[in-house]
């Protein structure tokens, strides 16, 4: 993979994108604003995609309900890692994308674990194979519209949190429909500490048992992943250099 980081042997296995775009001027905002229809259009002629969701970020830690204008996300599904790096190197649309961007990254990874659904489909197959060391961790959820107040007072806290962890190598929230669908996708170097930010008490583990006990949402998923490599850039280096440091 060419300018990228490997972390693992090609397997013949669905292989899953996350492909994230940063927008300095306002003209190349305007423009990715503009291309969130016609990017709709675009993403299913694709060549080898399979499940695959526009989506636009928040600001801040983690995810927030202020809508971040500088970033766009393609999360994607391919058959196999050859056809997932074809496809986000070089497929149009996401050519397009590139060349009004002022940086890209796109990270590749397999599903080690999933549960729940995501617009009524469960998009990721779960590898055989296992792994241990750098993970991903992946949560979508459809919030319903008459907690989606009180969800959202919960989130400054939240976000704090996991800005504070200095274990979260990487993260973002990212979404289809402000405030009502949420996506965060973190990067960590293992489970080990991605369990103990689960565990700790704090507005994070409060905000789930809150969750659990009210049903704030109408649909769910979580999805955990190995990582395969990366390509690009964010922020000036891959986030996974942290990871080799390590």
């Amino acid at each position: 993979m060419t300018g990228g980081t490997k972390l693992w042997k090609d397997a013949p296995i669905q292989t899953v994108t996350l492909t994230l775009y940063r927008f300095d001027s306002w003209r190349a905002r305007a423009w990715a604003l503009g291309m969130m229809g016609y990017g709709r259009l675009l993403l299913p002629r694709v060549p080898d995609i399979g499940f695959w969701k526009l989506c636009g970020a928040g600001k801040g830690e983690g995810f927030t309900p202020t809508a971040n204008m500088a970033t766009v996300a393609i999360l994607a599904t391919w058959p196999d890692q050859e056809a997932a790096e074809t496809g986000t190197q070089s497929a149009r649309a996401f050519q397009l994308y590139r060349r009004h961007a002022d940086e890209d990254w796109t990270i590749y990874l397999k599903a080690t674990r999933t549960s729940g659904a995501w617009s009524g489909e469960a998009p990721f197959e779960v590898s055989a194979q296992t792994a241990s060391g750098p993970l991903a961790a992946l949560t979508r959820a459809t919030i319903k519209p008459s907690i989606a107040l009180q969800f959202w007072r919960r989130v400054p806290d939240i976000s704090a949190v996991i800005g504070d962890d200095p274990n979260v190598v990487f993260k973002i929230g990212i979404g289809e429909v402000p405030l009502l669908h949420q996506v965060t996708f973190s990067v960590w170097p293992d489970a080990d500490a991605m369990a103990q930010f689960a565990r700790r008490d704090g507005p994070h583990a409060r905000a789930i048992k809150d969750v659990r006990r009210g049903k704030w949402f109408s649909e769910e998923l979580y999805a955990r992943f190995s990582i395969t490599g990366d390509h690009g850039t964010w922020g000036g280096t891959s986030p996974l250099e942290r990871l080799e440091a390590a």
